[in-house]
């Protein structure tokens, strides 16, 4: 062999030395793909979700990763653009290759992505409360069903502890979740004896800022003389000025309750917390519940982001519960492949942070408490109701009719989201 012949058959067993050295250093990394708006209207309340998806992946990086391989989180911005969603849902799974993705917050935006997921077979975990309605093989919802949520906190208010509301104003803002959401209330509120005349529904864009009209029909609506409760399904940044009109116009708790489903710590860090003391807010979690878990969590979480004012919310702790049994389900079926981690999921369990254990069923929702809580002046919740044990999430409503006679089962012989309850469960 001459030596220009022996130099490049030298220069190609080099090239693809170093081709298969980086697809076995590929090979090595899990990808954990972090899908949350960091700038756009959404970021006051999705930002804080990405960091507790780097929190978790570096956590889990110090037990050694899974499978014996390094987690690495690939974070995209979709910008609160709803579209955009979708592009980088598929940057992720295609360009990427990610193993598994956390993310989303409204509705509008995780029905934007469910056509990629369930067409490039992907796995999505979605931390926030929803509307229901919907079930995908692909997709795991960890945040709250309306009968872990919204149908509790009517409930309470309706109760003689809630301050037996006869009155109800729908506020929220104008997109999927809180439009199903109020569907399945009205049902719910009509199935109790509640005229039409006394619901009030009113829907305002993504950013809305002027709520001076709104909160003045608002009292208009209550001074009829029945005791009357807001439930909000306003999203974002549009709850700074809401709040801040509630307190310009007086309203206080007592008089007219605002129960909301998409307020927690987080927004309410940055209020002045004073007007909204005792207005409630209904999750799965609280910051203030105290318990080894969340104690643990909370003092993770500011060593994590170096700041001790930082707090803790309900969608962080469904991500944290989200990502550990995601990680349970690797080891259990010994691969990250999507088909085989699925069927894993079923049953897993964890510690919820407000105690008990979370389960995932075959409809890929959780079992969880649900928990009731009054503003506090430091922005934190005192709770006022949870239930004794974990309540399972439906992903069909029961008042909606069309829905009720709906199951979702992922398991052999359903593999399906949609399908008609046999008649021994109905």
């Amino acid at each position: 062999m001459t030596n220009k012949l022996r130099t490049l058959a030298s220069a190609s067993v080099i090239a693809l030395s170093t081709m298969f050295a980086g697809a076995v250093q590929a090979a090595d990394t899990i990808k954990v793909g972090v899908l949350h708006s960091l700038s756009g209207t959404m970021a006051i309340s999705e930002t804080t979700l990405k960091d507790t998806m780097l929190m978790l992946v570096e956590e889990q990086n110090k037990k050694g990763g899974l499978l014996g391989k390094k987690l690495e989180a690939v974070v995209v911005d979709p910008a609160s653009n709803w579209p955009l969603f979708a592009e980088k849902a598929k940057e992720l799974l295609q360009k990427h290759k990610v193993d598994v993705v956390f993310g989303n917050w409204t509705s509008v935006s995780r029905k934007s992505v469910l056509p990629v997921f369930e067409e490039l077979n992907g796995m999505l975990f979605y931390p926030v409360q929803y509307e229901g309605e919907e079930s995908s093989r692909n997709v795991f919802y960890t945040g709250a069903a309306p009968n872990q949520q919204a149908i509790p906190a009517v409930e309470y208010l309706m109760s003689e502890d809630g301050g037996a509301a006869k009155r109800w104003v729908l506020l929220g803002t104008d997109y999927v979740y809180p439009r199903t959401t109020n569907k399945i209330l009205r049902a719910f509120l009509k199935a109790k004896g509640v005229k039409e005349s006394d619901i009030m529904e009113n829907y305002t864009p993504f950013g809305h800022s002027d709520w001076q009209t709104i909160v003045s029909q608002v009292k208009k609506f209550a001074s009829a003389g029945k005791k009357t409760a807001v439930v909000s399904t306003i999203n974002g940044d549009a709850n700074v000025p809401f709040y801040k009109e509630l307190g310009n116009q007086g309203i206080k708790a007592e008089d007219i309750p605002v129960v909301a489903f998409s307020v927690g710590e987080e927004e309410l860090a940055g209020l002045d917390t004073k007007p909204l003391v005792g207005h409630l807010t209904a999750w799965n979690y609280f910051m203030s519940i105290e318990t080894p878990e969340n104690s643990a969590f909370i003092k993770k979480w500011h060593a994590f982001i170096k700041d001790k004012k930082r707090v803790t919310n309900d969608p962080m702790e469904a991500h944290y519960i989200g990502f550990n049994m995601w990680a349970q389900a690797v080891k259990q079926a010994g691969t990250t492949s999507v088909d085989a981690v699925r069927q894993a999921m079923y049953g897993q369990k964890f510690k919820n942070l407000t105690g008990g254990v979370a389960v995932m069923n075959t409809n890929h929702h959780l079992s969880k408490p649900v928990v009731i809580g009054e503003i506090q002046e430091d922005g934190q919740m005192e709770t006022v109701w949870r239930t004794e044990g974990v309540v399972k999430g439906d992903a069909w409503s029961d008042f909606i009719p069309e829905s009720a006679k709906l199951t979702a089962d992922w398991t052999y012989p359903w593999v399906c989201g949609n399908c008609e309850k046999p008649k021994h469960l109905n």
